[in-house]
């Protein structure tokens, strides 16, 4: 019996891309290691981190350790001051005109969290997503210089400098395939895509937005564009989408909130892997297990002949025709309830 191969996609969105950790969380709590990783931007950076063989609980303490957060007193800001001074002080000026902000120090950084300098050198296959800034081409990148893809792959325009490798100009990956499951195909049984973005949701009071604004802003509609058309021809297995389109791309002072909003995604995503377990089990001719997906006695996924076979929805998870299971939360803090179509809705997976 051969354990089935999870494929995992994390998007991008700056801050927004924190809501990946309870998603990881979740595979930990499941004992499920993804066979596979690709990841744009910070999906890339948390996919580079978790590869390496941190676990989602590791990655959460390493961002708390490193962001500053609304409603901090200053005693628990002081308290880590050092490690807070060192990622700060990494993001300087780029006076060279090609960005805000120079990225070099924060790679350096990154480096020491990862402890891996080359693809190769990982614990889990990943692929890092970046654009060709003159023919607008995705470029995916899974081997060599690991810390260099990353730093192409989170060059925001505008905002930090591009980054040249094999002779072309790469900025970040968003541009062109923000959730890279696309890439998965063909080498994974289930492909499991998180979109961080998820849909638009209006101001109550609408107003002109701000320069900033209107830059990101347009840069989250051409992302949203070009997923929803990848979404409508050719859509993952399981596909989670978390509204978070409301909070700014680099206002880490949302990190609290951003994980918040994510748990009841990752609740929704263990509920369907645990009836898709349940169905591998039936196939096999297996038992059900009764006991706790994160107990120390919980089996591995188990798969046989079922490589084709549809996974049955878990509660509060919509599907499409063809099977796919859509967990689409956006602003409800709730998980989604059996049956129900509360504030962050399950719903049909565009065709």
């Amino acid at each position: 019996m051969n354990a089935p191969r999870i494929g995992l996609a994390l998007g991008g969105g700056g801050v927004r891309g924190l809501a990946h950790i309870p998603v990881l969380e979740t595979l930990d709590a499941l004992r499920i290691r993804p066979a596979a990783i690709a990841g744009t931007s910070m999906g890339a950076i948390l996919g580079a981190l978790y590869a390496s063989g941190r676990t989602g609980r590791d990655i959460r303490r390493l961002v708390r350790s490193i962001t500053i957060r609304r409603g901090e007193s200053l005693r628990q800001i002081l308290g880590r001051r050092d490690a807070l001074l060192q990622w700060l002080s990494a993001m300087t000026p780029d006076f060279r005109g090609r960005g805000l902000v120079r990225t070099d120090r924060f790679i350096r950084l990154l480096a020491d969290e990862i402890g891996c300098g080359t693809f190769e050198d990982l614990a889990i296959p990943l692929t890092a997503v970046a654009a060709d800034f003159w023919t607008a081409e995705p470029v995916a990148l899974s081997t060599g210089n690991l810390l260099q893809a990353l730093q192409a792959s989170m060059a925001v325009p505008g905002a930090f400098p591009p980054v040249e490798r094999d002779g072309r100009i790469l900025v970040d990956g968003g541009v062109v395939n923000l959730v890279p499951y696309d890439l998965l195909r063909g080498r994974c049984d289930v492909v499991v895509a998180v979109d961080v973005a998820g849909a638009t949701v209006p101001p109550k009071k609408r107003r002109p937005p701000t320069v900033a604004e209107a830059v990101l802003g347009a840069f989250d509609i051409n992302q949203a564009a070009v997923l929803e058309h990848k979404l409508r021809i050719a859509p993952p297995d399981i596909l989670i989408r978390i509204g978070l389109r409301d909070v700014s791309i680099l206002d880490f002072t949302r990190t609290d909130e951003v994980l918040r909003r994510a748990r009841p995604a990752a609740a929704n995503l263990r509920r369907a892997l645990e009836a898709w377990r349940c169905s591998r089990r039936r196939m096999d001719g297996m038992p059900e297990s009764p006991e706790r997906p994160d107990s120390d006695e919980g089996p591995p996924l188990g798969r046989d002949a079922g490589a084709d076979m549809e996974a049955p929805a878990a509660p509060g998870v919509g599907k499409d025709q063809a099977g796919v299971a859509v967990l689409d939360v956006a602003q409800s803090e709730e998980p989604l309830r059996t049956g129900g179509n509360p504030g962050g809705s399950a719903r049909r997976a565009p065709r």
